[in-house]
């Protein structure tokens, strides 16, 4: 039965993944964010604006906002977390940045961060990232995609595809769940 159960997991495991190319974002209902605006594309090498409104509430009682982001990158590589500032309008209702992403992203991940005048604080969402918008030209571990093909190495005419790298780790998760299912 244990076998049955480590098998069934690891065959589910890439269907919980996101899919390629599919931007994401936060729930902000019940936060003091009234809205995230940012283009739907996360160019590679090119600047990626952020736009965060927050209430008259926060606004008015000194709440300063920020975000945390973290770039992936085509070879299946994510930096790490990067915590950043953002700008605040003069009534303070409205919060701007940017960052420029690496040559190579994949994708754009981050959080906001809303920090009250009395020293509380609030990240949207509590835990991870909850905003992802994808590059215009992007491996997710199995294929490519975006509007731009300029970061595949191969031109228009040419359909070829590099092998998905995630084929091998859920073959080698299988063997292994095997293996462990011998031992018992």
């Amino acid at each position: 039965m244990r076998s049955s159960a480590i098998l069934a997991v690891v065959l589910l495991l890439p269907l919980a993944a996101a899919a390629g190319g599919v931007n994401e974002a936060a729930e902000i209902e019940g936060t003091a964010i009234v809205s995230v605006e940012t283009a739907d594309v996360a160019p590679a090498s090119e600047q990626f604006d952020i736009t965060v409104t927050i209430d008259d509430e926060a606004a008015s009682n000194g709440t300063s906002v920020g975000w945390t982001t973290q770039i992936c990158v085509n070879s299946g590589v994510c930096y790490p977390p990067e915590p950043g500032s953002l700008t605040a309008s003069s009534d303070g209702s409205t919060w701007t940045g940017s960052l420029i992403p690496d040559h190579n992203s994949t994708y754009v991940n981050w959080r906001i961060e809303l920090n009250w005048a009395d020293g509380g604080n609030e990240t949207v969402p509590e835990t991870g990232f909850g905003w992802k918008v994808w590059s215009n030209c992007w491996f997710d571990g199995e294929a490519w995609g975006g509007s731009d093909r300029s970061c595949q190495g191969q031109d228009d005419d040419d359909e070829e595809e590099l092998p998905g790298f995630g084929a091998v780790l859920a073959v080698a998760a299988v063997a292994m769940a095997g293996l462990m299912a011998r031992r018992d």
